[in-house]
C-alpha cells in the first residue's frame, strides 16, 4: 500500500473528544501546525502561517491519548495523511486529517511523565475505562525528573 505519512510538530487546538464505535474507540482532535522562522539581522523570530489538521486515533492509542493530552500541549504526530474535498454553504473545502500511528508530548518543549497502561483482559469490555498504573513511589525517572526541574 503507498499510503503518504507525516510527522507534524505543533499543538492541540481543541479538546480530545473519544467515542466508541463499531471498529473500536477513536479520539479525534484538532492539531494546529505553525511554521517559525529566524530573521539572521534582527535574531527575532516569526510565526508563519498555522495550518490545521484533524487527527484521528484508534484503539488503544485513542484511549491512551484521551487519558493523557490536553488543549495546548506540544505534541508530536506520526499518520497516515489524508486529503479530502467536500462541500460546505455552496463552496468547495478542502479538508487535511491524520490518521495517527504514534502521538507522544513534544520533549523539546518541556517533560512528560510515562505510565504504562496495564494489558488488558482477553475479552474486549467496550465500556471499561482504560486502567492506568501506577509508578512507584521511588520511580527513579519520576526523581531524576523532580531534580532537574527543581535545580537552581
Amino acid at each position: 500500500m503507498n499510503d503518504t505519512t507525516v510527522t507534524l510538530v505543533g499543538n492541540v487546538a481543541t479538546a480530545v473528544e473519544y467515542r466508541e464505535t463499531a471498529g473500536g474507540g477513536v479520539a479525534r482532535f484538532r492539531f494546529a501546525v505553525t511554521a517559525r522562522r529566524r530573521d539572521r539581522e534582527t535574531g527575532l523570530w516569526s510565526d508563519g502561517n498555522t495550518s490545521f489538521y484533524t487527527v484521528s486515533a484508534w484503539r488503544s492509542l485513542g484511549a491512551n491519548l484521551a487519558a493523557s493530552v490536553s488543549v495546548g500541549e506540544p505534541l508530536v504526530v506520526h499518520g497516515r495523511l489524508k486529503v479530502r474535498e467536500d462541500e460546505r454553504d455552496g463552496q468547495r473545502k478542502t479538508f487535511v486529517d491524520v490518521d495517527a500511528l504514534a502521538v507522544g508530548h513534544d520533549l523539546t518543549r518541556g517533560t512528560a511523565a510515562f505510565r504504562r497502561v496495564a494489558k488488558a483482559e482477553q475479552v474486549p469490555r467496550p465500556e471499561a475505562e482504560p486502567t492506568l498504573v501506577q509508578a512507584p513511589e521511588q520511580d527513579p525517572w519520576t526523581e531524576a525528573t523532580k531534580r532537574l526541574v527543581t535545580a537552581p
